[in-house]
């Protein structure tokens, strides 16, 4: 009671694109009485017999919605049942004080006495930490959480207590990353470590033989858990061999850089590189969670730092925000939850998860045209946004100022038959995710158009 669910739950479910279902206006609305003459008229216990009805009947609709329940629900056993099994439920933090000025004198029927209040605040409080399989206290907090994603400074140093499940963890990293957190990662798993793979940093981890070997190292059962520590490379090819073997076990990502802390361990796509392109052997397999800690941040080089600014300067424009301009901590939740929102709303990738490749189906073409060696991911996103911008008839201004990319020197027919094997085509089409007036859209535009754009990418 008061802790803001009829306020934030409207907006999350508009972020996840699911109804709003506030229950104590439901029960209203199907009653024809307000919940205080409810209680005046019938009692507490006829109420009670009243929500739980309507709060099950909720909770087992066949389509995701977003569920605002009363602050006594959860003392029904039943309602308890249903959370458990059926949802995953967030519970909005708040002080008894707060709650108390919030609800206080609002007509309440259980908000009249402060004493009371505070008493009954105490009596449920037990219960919430039941039912709550994540707290948030705002809108990004809500949607990370819904996603499975933390981020949190120092949630590296609490690795133990985060990574969820009991069974065996194979620790995958490469051997910068594992030199610099490895040591603290094992301590913080402690005995739950049952085995330590090394595999390459950076685009030479995405290869089938480093999956293979992977898949012939690991020894856990269905049990076991995959932690990736490292970058998105690091988290790509470990979250596929998850995917893969004894047909899927769980993983949990703990990116370690930029570009892994605001795109690539989010949403669940896992995938390794082919000789004709970039991640077109993969699987949608959803992290257990996503452990992220903005701290780590610190260590990167001003290089790797502007890799990953390219990601940034992505979601900025997809949101209309700039999103550049934020402190590193906030910089990446708010990049973070924006993709976190877009991958719930389409986990699979059929539909309004295509804009997250703002960019990228140029950038992809350059790596793959470079044999990936020679042209980063980083520097690739940032040449993809200026064709994207180009073609758009969007100013290229802050794309240039902060990631100030230059031309990729690749092969123009190598880059352009990987252009066109891109995954968003069609038919044998050519779909780009370009920034329309009421935001980014997927669009067909000509060959030429296309290869004229990307052409502009290539030094001469």
């Amino acid at each position: 009671m008061g802790a803001g669910k009829s306020t934030l739950g409207p907006e999350i479910a508009e972020r996840l694109g699911r109804p709003f279902i506030d229950l104590d206006r439901e029960l209203e609305r199907d009653l024809g009485t307000t919940i205080p003459e409810l209680f005046e008229q019938r009692g507490e216990a006829a109420f009670r017999l009243q929500e739980e009805g309507h709060a099950i009947a909720a909770l087992r609709l066949p389509d995701p919605a977003v569920i605002a329940l009363g602050g006594g629900a959860v003392e029904t056993p039943s309602i308890r049942n249903e959370l458990r099994d059926r949802s995953f439920t967030v519970l909005l933090e708040v002080d008894p004080e707060t709650a108390w000025e919030r609800s206080g004198g609002s007509g309440r029927p259980l908000a009249r006495d402060e004493s009371e209040f505070h008493a009954l605040y105490e009596r449920r409080r037990a219960l919430y930490d039941e039912v709550a399989d994540a707290r948030a206290s705002e809108i990004d907090d809500a949607v990370l959480a819904a996603a499975g994603v933390y981020v949190r400074l120092g949630a590296l140093e609490r690795l133990g207590a985060l990574v969820p499940g009991a069974g065996s963890v194979a620790l995958v990293s490469d051997p910068h990353v594992g030199g610099i957190y490895g040591a603290a990662a094992q301590v913080g798993l402690g005995p739950r470590v049952e085995s330590v793979h090394e595999i390459p940093a950076g685009e030479a981890a995405k290869t089938a033989s480093v999956v293979e070997r992977l898949w012939s190292e690991l020894r856990l059962d269905r049990d076991g858990l995959v932690v990736a520590l490292g970058g998105g490379s690091t988290t790509d090819v470990a979250g596929f061999t998850a995917a893969t073997y004894l047909r899927g076990v769980d993983w949990v990502a703990v990116p370690t850089t930029l570009v892994g802390q605001v795109d690539a361990a989010i949403g669940g796509k896992t995938a390794i590189d082919l000789p004709q392109g970039k991640n077109l052997a993969g699987a949608f397999h959803w992290p257990a969670s996503a452990i992220v800690d903005p701290a780590v941040l610190e260590t990167l080089s001003e290089e790797q730092w502007l890799e990953g600014m390219a990601e940034v300067v992505k979601t900025g424009l997809l949101a209309g925000e700039p999103l550049w301009e934020l402190q590193r901590p906030q910089l990446v939740q708010r990049c973070a939850a924006y993709k976190a929102a877009v991958c719930l709303r389409d986990p699979a990738d059929r539909g309004d998860r295509a804009v997250l490749n703002l960019g990228h189906t140029f950038a992809h073409a350059l790596e793959a045209a470079a044999g990936y060696e020679g042209v980063t991911h980083g520097r690739a996103v940032a040449l993809g946004l200026l064709a994207a911008l180009r073609l758009s008839g969007r100013p290229t201004e802050i794309v240039e100022a902060i990631l100030a990319p230059r031309p990729a020197r690749v092969d123009r027919e190598r880059a352009w038959e990987a252009l066109r094997r891109d995954k968003k085509a069609r038919g044998g089409h050519l779909r780009l995710v370009l920034l329309g007036d009421g935001g980014p859209v997927v669009e067909r535009r000509p060959e030429t158009e296309v290869r004229s754009a990307l052409d502009e990418l290539i030094a001469q």
